[in-house]
């Protein structure tokens, strides 16, 4: 019985999961604005109307969703773990230098954009490629000898293209 109320006390409802993991993006460099920039900019060619209001809200759900909660929370966990050496080699190297082989980055990723269909695929591919905004600053820090955010650029990706995919499941 005792084992079912620290269990009970301990499992986070998904709208205190959502402030924690907006916390830390935004301790990690990214912020919601930023990545609905992102998200507008994947989306301003095919909705005219589009504002960046919308982009925020479309990234606010994003974020709500269970499945990106713990992909973000998973990697970037994984990202401050590298940092600090609590990752033994020679997964450490690999995380630290962002391999461009390594993969699992992108597929953990993919798990939010999943949500979405292939479009939401498609739009990541090509955040992912270009690293635009958010993304290449993101990049370029984890570049840093001390920092890693081999998981933090393509999750943050993966939320622009998950909320743009949103945004054209429902204009188009």
């Amino acid at each position: 019985m005792a084992d079912e109320t620290v269990l009970e006390e301990t499992r986070l409802d998904d709208t205190r999961k959502y402030d924690i993991v907006v916390r830390m993006l935004k301790e990690r460099g990214a912020t919601l604005e930023e990545i609905a920039e992102l998200t507008f900019d994947l989306q301003k060619e095919y909705v005219p109307e589009l504002t960046m209001d919308t982009c925020l809200e479309h990234v606010k759900r994003v974020v709500m969703k269970r499945e990106v909660q713990n992909a973000v929370l998973t990697g970037i966990e994984l990202d401050i773990l590298a940092e600090k050496g609590a990752i033994s080699e020679p997964l450490r190297t690999i995380l630290m230098d962002d391999w461009g082989l390594y993969g699992i980055d992108e597929v953990l990723a993919l798990a939010i954009v999943n949500v979405y269909g292939s479009i939401g695929f498609t739009n990541f591919g090509y955040v992912d490629k270009l690293k635009p905004g958010i993304i290449k600053k993101i990049d370029d820090v984890g570049k840093a000898k001390d920092k890693c955010n081999t998981f933090l650029d393509d999750l943050v990706g993966a939320i622009a293209a998950a909320a743009a995919s949103s945004i054209a499941h429902r204009y188009a």
